[in-house]
């Protein structure tokens, strides 16, 4: 485990040049007082990595150093063929470059490891896109991702489908990212102060099928270093969730009802629900349930059958009346 870890080190540190003990010990998933004992195991074994003392000080490699140790071994290197996912690429243009590189690596390794490619594309592979649709590469993603890669300003056309009405609107973007999920691109973007919000500019998430049109301009702009993609997507992903979310129902459930109640619901409202619920004498859980309207709440909280009651609101719980009233009918 610690010659992988340090292995690891020396190669961050020749990728990156300079780092400082915070940043390696967040890469290397330890202390910063490991950091310090592992720099020095490698300065005596040999390995001229420099320390540079004081608050903006880091550690660095002496002398253009170039460990190596870049070997691969065979669960590595079918690792990065996982990595890819032909889909994504082939819609994003870049299918050629990714079967040139693959031809690179494989070239490159040893010969007992020429295999892993074929190997790993027979035993995994990914569907990006949903059941039951239709996979539509939009004509204006090879554009963005163009802008992505060489931070580049773009000027677009937005089609519009949000509660102030539909209809186009006209931004200027800075580009920071592409997302696919679920088989639909967004563009993570950031919209520069204008003069409607002239103090500070704002982050947007946009559906890139949505885009009419898109300029890529020369100017580039500056990417903010702290920017992490799949940290954002993951905030903006759950605070649109809990948009969503925008009614609450009173359930009381049996014990199978608590126990499926996440498996026919957004997981996140139900754990938040049945951590706020009361037990009764019989056993049954009393929750008050986040749902996005009373229509969608009925069509989800059927699937629980008898394992769920609603109390509340009145009028979605004479339709589950009504409803226990016709499949007790159709029993009879």
């Amino acid at each position: 485990m610690r010659a992988a870890r340090l292995i690891k080190m020396v190669l961050l540190l020749q990728a990156r040049r300079e780092m400082t003990g915070a940043q390696l010990a967040a890469e290397l998933e330890v202390s910063e007082r490991t950091v310090s004992r592992d720099v020095q195991a490698l300065s005596e074994a040999g390995v001229p990595v420099y320390a540079d003392r004081g608050r903006a000080g880091g550690y660095r490699l002496v002398g253009g150093y170039r460990t190596r140790l870049t070997g691969m071994g065979r669960t590595e290197a079918e690792a990065l063929f996982l990595s890819g996912v032909p889909s994504a690429l082939r819609d994003l243009g870049l299918d050629d470059a990714a079967s040139a590189a693959k031809l690179k690596v494989s070239a490159a390794l040893d010969p007992t490891l020429r295999d892993v490619h074929d190997s790993t594309a027979q035993r995994f592979h990914l569907d990006a896109p949903g059941w039951w649709q239709a996979p539509e590469t939009p004509p204006l993603l090879p554009v963005l991702a163009d802008a992505v890669w060489s931070d580049r300003r773009a000027a677009v056309r937005y089609r519009r489908r949000d509660e102030r009405g539909g209809g186009e609107v006209e931004r200027d973007l800075e580009p920071y990212g592409l997302v696919l999920k679920a088989g639909q691109w967004y563009l993570a973007a950031r919209v520069p102060a204008d003069a409607q919000h002239p103090l500070r500019s704002r982050w947007r998430v946009y559906r890139v099928d949505r885009f009419t049109e898109v300029t890529v301009r020369d100017e580039r702009f500056d990417r903010d270093t702290e920017f992490e993609l799949a940290a954002f997507w993951a905030q903006q992903a759950a605070a649109f969730a809990r948009s969503l979310l925008r009614e609450q129902v009173t359930l009381r459930l049996t014990e199978l009802g608590a126990r499926r109640l996440r498996h026919v619901i957004d997981r996140n409202a139900a754990d938040e629900a049945l951590a706020g619920g009361t037990v009764d004498e019989q056993g049954r859980t009393t929750v008050t349930l986040r749902v996005e309207s009373e229509e969608v709440g009925y069509g989800q909280l059927l699937a629980l059958g008898p394992e769920c009651e609603v109390l509340a609101p009145p009028p979605l719980r004479q339709r589950f009346a009504d409803a226990a009233r016709r499949a007790a009918a159709l029993y009879a």
